[in-house]
């Protein structure tokens, strides 16, 4: 199997830069980097006193909490499609 060849690109996040390396497209990366950058700000807006580190990681961990509603929702949809299939 090939491997995949890998893009590489800077990115700005939270007023520093960043080396991102992956398979995915550089729009896609810059995309993730863009809202990772939105909640680190809409973040620091209601926590100012927030440090970088405390604020990078109470940004992951509402990533984590939104990714965790997310898969919730879509395993309640494929329940909800299986049912209807019958």
């Amino acid at each position: 199997m090939a491997e995949q060849e890998k893009n590489r690109i800077s990115v700005e996040i939270y007023g520093r830069t960043y080396k991102m390396v992956g398979t995915e497209s550089t729009g896609h990366m810059r995309l993730v980097a863009s809202i990772v950058d939105d909640k680190m700000r809409q973040i620091s807006a209601h926590n100012p006193s927030l440090d970088s580190t405390r604020l990078a990681v109470l940004t992951a961990v509402n990533s984590v909490h939104e990714l965790l509603q997310l898969k919730a929702q879509v395993e309640a949809l494929e329940e909800e499609v299986k049912r209807l299939k019958g």
